[in-house]
């Protein structure tokens, strides 16, 4: 028997939404689907009965299925850590809480302990220093009782009770420049992602990164990519991080996520793209197979799901075709999210692929959707030279200085001219002077229509 569903009034549902199940639902009629807790159902259409949708599962069954047992699924959103200040030392910290009142506060990176943290908070003229020890993925200040979440849990904690501090946490010393971000596992799970280790099957390693491997696999008999994080003490967030960026998003070129595992390790589950990354496709295949109209559409493609980052003022930061991916059907999509960031951004000291990056990104760590249209243009030099590496003749040392002294690449052999002067116009050095991803995507629409 099912548990007994939610009584509160259903949510209104439109076509083509997806919707997860929060309780098991057997079916009591032939015309009924039956599901599981935690199955994906997308609505087809609504019926005259408000308590009633017909659905469809992964599988591609279709039927009727009460609204009182499933949810829509939610975004999970970043939540502003402007306490945080990173990788700054002991001196460093009470340097900036030197004159400060008391309860003013800060907390870092821990030192000594590589994915701990320091709570730093100002006492009687003094600054008091708490290690903050992640255990068994919960966070808990050293010689103290209770155990967090997050740190936003743990600083609202404190704030509202000393609980074994010199003082309660009164005043934050916020960070300047832009602050740290941080996501809640319990926003995965009420926003219905979360999905159980039991349902998924790994088979074979298909790709290695510095954080995590790709494994190709099964969920309850769909392909699916597992990305498995390797260190979740050094990198756990930022895993995180990237997953809640994908709730964020549904577009047919954009790699979906599936779900989340969140247990002794932290899996990020995606559809599986059959043919990989569209670098290694390309230069694999070669001009031999990969033909004038398979490329003007993963083209308009990638374009199609960048119009739609672009009116949602998400900035790549990491567009290239190692990041696009090709499945079975020759559908290209965007993916790699790790980077990506709502609005303009400017990141400290971070590590971005030279030949791909806009001069402002590199020069000012500045980024826009129009650093993520010059990285475009370099990934449509890529397309149409079979996957060479840009910039083949230059040193990777020289070549900023190249770009901004004016050099563009040439025009790679075949390379239709309106594509070239895509590409031009994408290297403009005045940011204003890039067209939008939506003024390209009409261009490419047209050259789609008519080549063969």
């Amino acid at each position: 028997m099912p548990m007994e569903p939610r009584t509160n009034q259903p949510e209104v549902w439109k076509k083509g939404q997806q919707v997860v199940a929060n309780y098991n639902f057997p079916g009591s009629s032939k015309e009924d689907l039956p599901f599981k807790k935690g199955d994906l159902i997308t609505i087809i259409n609504n019926t005259k009965d408000v308590n009633w949708y017909k659905g469809k599962n992964e599988s591609g069954q279709e039927g009727m299925v009460p609204a009182t047992y499933l949810q829509k699924r939610k975004e999970v959103q970043l939540h502003a850590m402007p306490w945080y200040h990173g990788s700054i030392t002991r001196e460093q910290a009470e340097d900036l809480l030197q004159f400060k009142e008391d309860g003013v506060f800060l907390l870092r990176d821990s030192v000594h302990f590589r994915g701990d943290f320091t709570l730093s908070v100002v006492y009687y003229n003094k600054v008091e220093h708490y290690r903050v020890i992640l255990r068994q993925n919960k966070l808990e200040i050293d010689g103290g009782d209770c155990q967090f979440q997050t740190l936003i849990d743990l600083v609202e904690h404190y704030t509202k009770d000393a609980d074994g501090l010199c003082t309660r946490l009164l005043q934050p010393l916020q960070k300047k420049g832009s602050s740290f971000s941080a996501v809640s596992v319990q926003d995965f799970e009420s926003g219905g992602w979360v999905i159980s280790q039991k349902d998924l099957q790994i088979y074979e390693l298909i790709g290695k990164g510095e954080f995590g491997d790709v494994y190709k696999g099964t969920y309850r008999n769909q392909g699916v990519a597992i990305k498995e994080l390797k260190d979740k003490e050094r990198a756990g967030q930022a895993f995180l991080k990237e997953a809640s960026v994908m709730t964020s998003m549904r577009h047919p070129n954009l790699v979906q996520l599936i779900g989340v595992v969140i247990g002794d390790t932290i899996q990020l589950v995606t559809e599986f793209m059959g043919k990989g990354n569209l670098v290694e496709y390309l230069r694999s295949r070669g001009r031999s197979v990969i033909t004038k109209k398979d490329q003007i559409d993963f083209t308009d493609d990638i374009c199609s799901a960048m119009q739609y980052l672009e009116s949602k003022d998400l900035v790549h930061r990491d567009l290239a075709a190692r990041n696009i991916l090709v499945n079975d059907n020759n559908t290209a999509k965007v993916s790699d999210f790790g980077l990506a960031k709502y609005g303009d951004y400017s990141a400290e000291g971070g590590k971005f692929p030279i030949k791909w990056t806009a001069p402002e990104a590199l020069r000012d760590n500045k980024f826009t959707n129009k650093s993520d249209m010059w990285s475009f243009g370099i990934l449509l030099w890529e397309v149409y030279s079979f996957g060479r590496v840009p910039y083949p003749r230059i040193p990777l040392s020289d070549v900023v200085m190249h770009v901004e002294r004016g050099y563009r690449m040439e025009a790679p052999d075949g390379c239709p001219q309106e594509i070239y002067n895509i590409m031009m116009q994408a290297w403009e050095i005045d940011p204003k002077q890039r067209p939008t991803f939506k003024q390209v995507l009409e261009k490419l629409n047209n050259l789609r229509a008519t080549t063969v």
